[in-house]
């Protein structure tokens, strides 16, 4: 649920995670109830799961739509609102209060149960967007960003939860696939019905009909939320205790530190250069301590799934910001045909998580998280060579077919071995932690894409706008564009790497 277009994997959990196997933290601290026995009949849409499964995952598809549509109508809206100038405010806004509003998620699920900080989170999410929807201004339109924001990551983490208690160990890969596959219709359709409501009845209704619509499955699913087992608050849970925990000051840091660099990117050099330093200052330990340890040694177990998840999005991400831009400008696609070309990738993901979730693939969960990173960066190195002239520009959309199975095997494999590594109290701490990781992966390696192809002559092309084809007089700049896919599948291929070290061991 973060601003860019992936399936955001959901995961399930498990009854008896690693940690209670040996009698620790069985039942969180004695303040938790057991979850439901394995044995519990039917599948994610058996009787027993059929409710809470339909309603979650209709949640997660209009989430899903709303973050593919946001991009289709943002140009519009800013162009509307006076705000071009601010344009890339609205995504960072979005993002930067997801941050504080994951770990806080982290924290108010473990103490309390996920219940409350999820229906605050589709409550924020709703809000944020009729504020955005209804803005007269680009400051509130902004603001209201931030409120999904908030919202967003309130609903991530306390989702995993959620479904940690409400289902049995042995479903937990069929529920990955099912969330995953939640993401491929808003995938395909997304952005013509976007686009369509955009020029036939406006920006404001992309923002406003979404509010509406999450009320029915909330009702579906409301009778199962009830039944899932109550977490009983300690003495010291209250929500002033809650908002000053370690996990929570931390996350502001962060976030605080993201928005003194964004600052920072658009000043001067005198003022960009102490906002910048505040913002490290503020950043980089803050996000030292927000990890669990040892994630950036990938030490073994934990850390290092955290690590991989960030690696596995940021390279994405970064690459994909660049694949339409290089197809319009060199090899003078539409912008329509462009972003056609990375739907493929929204469809195959779903078809990996899919292939992760068989039983006879269970015990090889490592391998397949090391297989997906392996095809992404494989996918990633493909697509530079749309640059030559007799390379069909078909290349990249099969290209970004295969990086799509490639992330459905690794992020689904990811969020599965996270929770069975988790202790049942811990598990909103660490479903908090992944969620950042994706989120840190994400500007990180933007940035670093965004810098790269700058330095290779890439920013003529930008000033210059898109051209018929680098032959009809445009500028072409193939270097620019190698430089960041070549290192995207560096970070990839990094990934695979450490794919030996997932497995828990002495270091």
């Amino acid at each position: 649920m973060t601003a860019d277009r992936r399936p955001h994997d959901i995961a399930a959990g498990a009854d008896a995670p690693a940690g209670a196997a040996t009698g620790e933290g069985a039942t969180g601290g004695g303040r938790q109830d057991a979850a439901p026995r394995d044995g519990a009949a039917g599948g994610v849409l058996g009787r027993a799961h059929r409710a809470l499964t339909l309603g979650i995952i209709s949640v997660v598809s209009l989430v899903a739509f709303e973050a593919i549509a946001v991009n289709t109508a943002m140009p519009v809206a800013a162009r509307a609102l006076d705000g071009i100038g601010l344009y890339a405010f609205a995504f960072s806004s979005c993002f930067t209060a997801s941050l504080f509003a994951m770990a806080l998620a982290g924290e108010w699920s473990d103490r309390r149960g996920p219940l409350v900080p999820l229906f605050a989170g589709i409550a924020a999410f709703g809000a944020g967007l009729l504020v955005a929807g209804g803005a007269r201004s680009m400051g509130m339109f902004i603001a209201g960003r931030g409120v999904q924001g908030i919202g967003s990551g309130l609903v991530v983490v306390s989702l995993y939860v959620v479904v940690g208690r409400a289902y049995p160990e042995r479903l937990r890969p069929s529920i990955m696939a099912a969330f995953s596959a939640a993401w491929v219709l808003p995938v395909i359709v997304g952005p013509v019905v976007a686009g369509t409501v955009t020029e036939q009845v406006g920006w404001r209704w992309v923002f406003l009909s979404i509010p509406v619509l999450i009320l029915l499955p909330l009702a579906v699913m409301l009778p199962a939320l009830r039944a899932l087992p109550r977490t009983r608050p300690g003495p010291d849970d209250g929500m002033r205790r809650i908002l000053g925990s370690r996990r929570c000051r931390l996350a502001l840091a962060v976030a605080v530190g993201a928005c003194l660099l964004q600052y920072a990117g658009r000043q001067p050099v005198r003022l960009a250069l102490p906002a910048a330093a505040a913002g490290l200052a503020l950043l980089v330990p803050a996000i030292v301590r927000l990890l669990p340890r040892g994630t950036f040694r990938a030490a073994r177990g934990l850390p290092t799934v955290v690590l991989m998840r960030g690696l596995a999005a940021g390279a994405l991400v970064a690459a994909e910001s660049f694949v339409p831009l290089m197809l319009v400008t060199q090899r003078g696609l539409s912008a329509t045909l462009a972003g056609l070309s990375l739907t493929g990738g929204g469809v195959t993901w779903a078809l990996g998580s899919y292939a992760q979730s068989r039983p006879r693939l269970e015990p090889h969960r490592e391998r397949l998280m090391g297989l997906g990173m392996v095809l992404l960066a494989a996918a990633i190195a493909t697509v530079p060579l749309a640059l030559l002239d007799g390379v069909p520009a078909w290349i990249v959309a099969v290209a970004w077919t295969v990086g799509g199975f490639g992330m459905g095997l690794n992020i689904s494999s990811g969020g599965v071995l996270l929770l069975t590594l988790s202790r049942p109290e811990d598990a909103g701490s660490n479903s908090a932690s992944l969620q950042m990781s994706d989120a840190l992966g994400n500007v990180t390696f933007v940035g670093i894409g965004g810098a790269l192809f700058v330095a290779f002559g890439g920013g003529s092309i930008a000033a210059e706008g898109p051209v018929a084809s680098a032959g009809a007089g445009g500028a072409s700049h193939p270097a620019a564009f190698v430089a960041v896919f070549a290192a995207m599948a560096v970070v990839a291929l990094a990934g695979a790497g450490v794919t030996g070290r997932l497995r828990p061991g002495e270091a």
